[in-house]
């Protein structure tokens, strides 16, 4: 009998180890002066993880993405390396990312050179925005008009979209790979700041030696 609930007591132990491995963590972390609660999950899948962040950020009301968009740009205009870039490369986002919409619009305002992500195959490529050239190309996502790839080292600056982030500058996007790629291309210098919501920032994500890491996540 001794034996037998010495086994029972083991099994009951890996247990309780194993449902602690694999549960959901909510934690808080002071960021920025201000409490944020950063989501761990271990073990879970890359698919498993972005229907996650989809569902979540579902829950999201028009109000809360709105004023993220808000937070999350006049960031990135306070930072020296948006101050210094006369050539950005930003993106035309779809209805489940950080609305991009002000950005385009202002910051062509300012006097900077905006470029815009068109998929050609298995290749991204950036090539000049203009609002009177854009249309709907791979993905259903807007794309510009263009003739003139911009080369790599021409960008300063890129703002970077992912289904997932880690405050280390880790992402995980839609499994394309089209940013990896092209942030890996001769030439590419431009400091990297990938922006999210809150309810897309995680502890830890799963990545592979030739994911590319962002240098700095903004999100709000």
């Amino acid at each position: 009998m001794a034996n037998i609930s010495a086994k029972i007591r083991i099994v009951y132990i890996i247990a309780i180890v194993k449902v602690s491995f694999y549960a959901l963590i909510v934690e808080k972390k002071q960021i920025f002066g201000t409490f944020v609660a950063v989501k761990s999950i271990y073990m879970m899948e890359k698919s498993e993880i972005r229907a996650e962040v989809r569902r979540r950020i579902k829950e999201l009301s028009t109000e809360d993405r709105s004023l993220s968009a808000t937070k999350i740009f006049t960031q990135i205009e306070q930072n020296d390396n948006f101050t210094q870039a006369e050539c950005i490369a930003l993106f035309a986002s779809m209805k489940d990312e950080v609305s991009t919409e002000y950005a385009l619009k202002a910051w062509l305002a300012m006097g900077k050179r905006i470029v815009v992500p068109r998929v050609e195959g298995d290749v991204m490529r950036f090539y000049d925005y203009s609002p009177e050239r854009m249309q709907t190309g791979s993905f259903g996502i807007q794309e510009p008009i263009g003739d003139i790839e911009v080369a790599p080292a021409d960008i300063d600056l890129i703002i970077v979209p992912a289904r997932a982030f880690t405050l280390s500058g880790l992402r995980l996007g839609r499994g394309g790979g089209f940013y990896d790629k092209y942030m890996s291309r001769d030439g590419f210098r431009a400091y990297k700041i990938g922006i999210a919501y809150s309810c897309q920032i995680f502890d830890t994500l799963p990545h592979a030696p030739h994911d590319i890491k962002v240098d700095e996540v903004i999100f709000a």
